[in-house]
């Protein structure tokens, strides 16, 4: 596969906290320079970013996050957090579920809530971050099933944030259950094109990665 290919394929991301607007600046540069997805950035970024890419004359797309990286904040706070992130010009929405609801088996209000934030984002993508390393097998299954039911866009294996990121296995696991009928994003520990074209292979549509523009730097 070629490396242009790959980087089409990924959200370059940039989400730490001491993240500073030069820092920001730097990884739309590069997504512009590099042709890639998206970027995805902090939240309080995305106007700024959005109006210095404009005047790029770049189509980049911006994306934030949601309910993040925790995913325990309520519904309506999603849902706000959501329509501003719209409002300043995101394109694409990676939200994180209520993982103590889901391990509660509160299914009802796990997929209402994916539905609430993607009624918000109307058109846009919304990709849902279910936190692969703290669920079991029958957790993401469960996931892939209520994803798919909401309406929603992609699943989405981490935050980054967590105690591990995407694994080959869950990536083929997320492909056997839902085949073309749901969109899959890997993110955290892809450290080189090795990895993404592994990855690719799998059955990952998107990549959320900050390594491999820095290896092409």
């Amino acid at each position: 596969m070629e490396i242009n290919e790959i980087l089409s394929k990924v959200d370059h991301t940039l989400l730490k906290q001491e993240a500073t607007w030069e820092d920001i600046k730097a990884i739309c540069d590069d997504g512009m320079l590099y042709n890639t997805a998206s970027v995805c950035i902090p939240p309080s970024y995305v106007r700024k970013a959005v109006e210095y890419i404009i005047r790029s004359n770049s189509n980049l797309k911006v994306c934030t996050v949601i309910g993040f990286p925790n995913g325990y904040n309520t519904t309506q706070v999603k849902c706000f957090e959501t329509a501003d992130a719209i409002e300043n010009g995101a394109d694409e929405i990676d939200m994180v579920i209520n993982i103590g609801y889901l391990k509660d088996n509160n299914i009802e209000y796990v997929k209402n809530e994916i539905e609430s934030i993607k009624n918000v984002c109307g058109t846009k993508v919304l990709k849902v971050i279910i936190e692969t390393c703290l669920l079991t097998k029958e957790e993401k299954i469960s996931m892939c099933k209520i994803i798919k039911e909401a309406g929603a866009d992609y699943i989405k294996t981490s935050t980054g944030f967590s105690t591990e990121g995407a694994t080959l296995e869950d990536i083929k696991l997320f492909k056997e259950i839902l085949g073309d009928s749901l969109k899959i994003k890997a993110a955290g520990g892809i450290k080189s094109f090795e990895d993404a074209q592994e990855f690719i292979k799998a059955g990952a549509d998107r990549l959320g990665t900050s390594k491999l523009v820095k290896l092409m730097d």
